[in-house]
């Protein structure tokens, strides 16, 4: 059974800091592009970062220089996301999500796997 769980997300001030991370199992997805995502109340979900499966990384304008995915294929796939400076505009839901695809995909229905969310709330 295919899972990919979130954790990592809580209550911070803005200027801090949080690392999400996301473990997925079930099948080898080491190959798998994995990104992040994240959804705000009221909005659309929008593209947050991506790493491929050979390392490769992009991110959104919003969180760029902030913002840091990285991913461990050692045992189970596990995809981080370090979250510096936050703002209370981070503020939303972020899902892990997984992509069968080369390369870094930001758009989110060619994903084919998503975590359940993991809520972050900046406070300012």
């Amino acid at each position: 059974q295919v899972q990919l769980v979130e954790s990592g997300g809580g209550l911070v001030q803005a200027g801090g800091s949080l690392r999400l991370s996301c473990v997925a199992s079930g099948r080898t997805f080491s190959n798998y592009g994995m990104g992040w995502f994240r959804q705000a109340p009221g909005k659309e979900r929008e593209f947050v970062a991506v790493i491929s499966g050979s390392g490769d990384t992009y991110y959104a304008d919003s969180v760029k220089g902030r913002f840091t995915i990285s991913r461990d294929n050692a045992k189970n796939t596990v995809v981080y996301l370090q979250m510096n400076s936050l703002k209370p505009e981070d503020t939303a839901v972020y899902y892990c999500a997984a992509h069968r695809g080369y390369g870094v995909v930001a758009i989110a229905r060619q994903y084919d796997y998503w975590g359940q969310g993991t809520q972050v709330t900046v406070s300012s």
